[in-house]
C-alpha cells in the first residue's frame, strides 16, 4: 500500500488545527483533539497521522469489496 502523500495542516491562532488534503479542507480540530494530534503529529510519520486523523486512507479491502458476489451489477 503506498505512503499517504498531499497532506498538510495549520495551527490557527485560537489553537484550532486544520488538515488540508490536496490543497482541500479535510478536517478541522479543536481543544484537546487538537494537542493531541499536534503531540502525535511530532512523534510519528506526519502524512501518516494526518490521514489516519482525517479518515481519508485506504484500508487495503476495497477490491476484495468490488468483487464479491453481493457487490456486483
Amino acid at each position: 500500500m503506498p505512503q499517504p502523500q498531499g497532506f498538510t495542516y495549520v495551527r490557527r491562532p485560537d489553537d484550532s488545527v486544520t488538515i488540508t488534503h490536496g490543497g482541500r479542507p479535510a478536517g478541522t480540530l479543536r481543544g484537546v483533539r487538537a494537542e493531541r494530534f499536534l503531540a502525535e503529529v511530532e512523534g510519528e510519520d506526519p502524512q501518516l497521522v494526518m490521514a489516519r486523523w482525517t479518515g481519508d486512507y485506504k484500508r487495503g479491502n476495497e477490491r476484495t469489496a468490488r468483487n464479491h458476489p453481493r457487490n456486483r451489477r
